[in-house]
């Protein structure tokens, strides 16, 4: 997390995002990182009993089923190497885990190691349910820079597991066959939006170029990509959600619903990414769909051979995302935080463990885990490095809700929502919006 988040992508999203992964938030058009697939083992947490000896760690994730199956991949080799050491997964999609996790948190029973995602990861810390992991020596393996950037109050809560980014994955066999040119790098929101357009012209009915959006980091990416701070700040008590950017984003968009550029609102509801029959690109209705480091190579997976990838749109000040979004944490009432922040540890450092492991959370922190994959990966691997190098020059710093807005981004894709199915008029959705993100704001600086 970069010093200047209010430090949450949902994203993005997401909402960043947000997305991964990611941050993002995640989901929708062009941002987010909302992935759907996976089943759930039995929950478990830190609350068993250690018998005999041997310690049991209970841990969580989400992600799509390549990342459970290198995770339990990872976690077998951990026990085989420490014998004493068992371990009690649950794993589920983006959207169980962040609504699972509020009420193990309510209980204090979250599980002694969990991912964290860069969206959420300050509202946890505000809470004091996440561990100090300041004093695990990280030297050697990731960046100084990186440690300082990803602090809280002086303090590391996360141990960063990969570098990320975010981009927009496009069907390039699909547009090669109806003559239309590939997006490009460090394309302008001008010119993303007129090639929606042109797109849109050479496609037959029932695809389309781009998707709508509803999540609040998909507009964040625009308003910071035009030189303006980003909607929340200093911990949420500066918002500042611009009315003539977003009035002009959005309007662009309803053009959009007009003309048949996005799909419906009927039919967007009903998209489900990285499903087969449900994804919005994979099913071969949409031409792209935002994607990150981690996430793409599920895409890839579902249409092989297909899928390219490119930067966000950019504005004047740049665009998009690239950094550290992803983390294992420990929680602040682990009976287990020893061998946690060992296990957390091991996992960006074990050589037989990054090779299980690969690139299914992004590309890895530690470069000598990276040099170690580099040579077998596959192209499904390689677009997730290729979206983290088109994205870097030109990469904002990845903004997060602040701590409490929770609410705002629910309420701000429920009222973007309405406006996509006609139910209200922009502007009244830029109103109930702006009047509850001001509210909240207020509220974080004790007024």
């Amino acid at each position: 997390m970069n010093k200047s988040w209010p430090k949450s992508f949902g994203f993005l999203m997401l909402v960043l995002m947000l997305a991964l992964t990611a941050c993002s938030g995640g989901g929708g058009n062009n941002v987010g990182n909302n992935v759907n697939s996976g089943a759930t083992n039995a929950p478990d947490n830190q609350t068993d009993k250690d018998t005999g000896g041997e310690k049991t760690l209970s841990i969580m994730w989400w992600g799509p089923d390549a990342r459970h199956e290198a995770t339990k991949k990872a976690l077998d080799i951990y026990t085989k190497q420490n014998p004493n050491v068992k371990f009690k997964p649950e794993f589920m999609a983006w959207d169980a885990f962040w609504q699972k996790l509020p009420t193990l948190a309510a209980s204090k029973s979250i599980t002694d190691v969990l991912q964290m995602d860069a969206a959420y990861i300050q509202e946890y810390v505000s809470r004091g349910q996440l561990e100090d992991l300041s004093d695990i020596d990280l030297s050697g393996i990731v960046d100084p820079t990186v440690i300082e950037n990803l602090k809280i109050g002086g303090k590391l809560y996360g141990i960063p597991l990969s570098q990320n980014a975010q981009g927009l994955a496009f069907n390039k066999t699909e547009l090669d066959q109806y003559g239309i040119p590939h997006p490009h790098k460090d394309w302008t929101y001008d010119e993303f939006f007129q090639w929606a357009r042109d797109a849109r012209a050479k496609l037959p009915e029932g695809k389309y170029p781009i998707g709508d959006t509803t999540t609040w980091d998909s507009f964040n990416y625009y308003q910071t990509s035009m030189g303006k701070e980003p909607i929340m700040s200093d911990g949420g008590k500066k918002f500042n959600l611009d009315k003539d950017l977003f009035l002009t984003f959005y309007q662009t968009y309803e053009e959009f619903r007009k003309a048949k550029i996005v799909p419906p609102a009927e039919k967007a509801a009903a998209f489900l990414e990285n499903d087969p029959q449900a994804d919005p690109m994979a099913s071969g209705v949409v031409m792209t769909r935002g994607a990150t480091t981690g996430s793409v190579s599920a895409l890839e997976q579902l249409m092989p051979g297909k899928v390219g990838v490119v930067n966000l749109p950019v504005g004047p000040a740049g665009g998009g995302w690239a950094q550290s979004t992803i983390f294992l944490s420990v929680s602040a009432n682990s009976k287990n935080k020893e061998e946690a922040k060992k296990f957390v540890k091991w996992f960006i450092t074990d050589k037989e463990a990054g090779q299980a492991l690969g690139l299914t959370r992004g590309i890895p922190i530690n470069p000598e885990i990276y040099k170690e994959l580099e040579p077998t990966l596959q192209p499904k691997d390689k677009l997730g490095k290729e979206i983290y190098d088109l994205s870097l020059d030109k990469a904002l710093p990845f903004y997060s809700p602040a701590a409490g807005f929770s609410e705002w981004v629910d309420t701000y894709r429920k009222e973007m929502e309405a406006v996509t199915f006609g139910q209200q008029s922009i502007e009244d959705a830029y109103n109930k919006i702006d009047k509850l993100g001001k509210e909240l704001a207020a509220k974080a600086g004790g007024q």
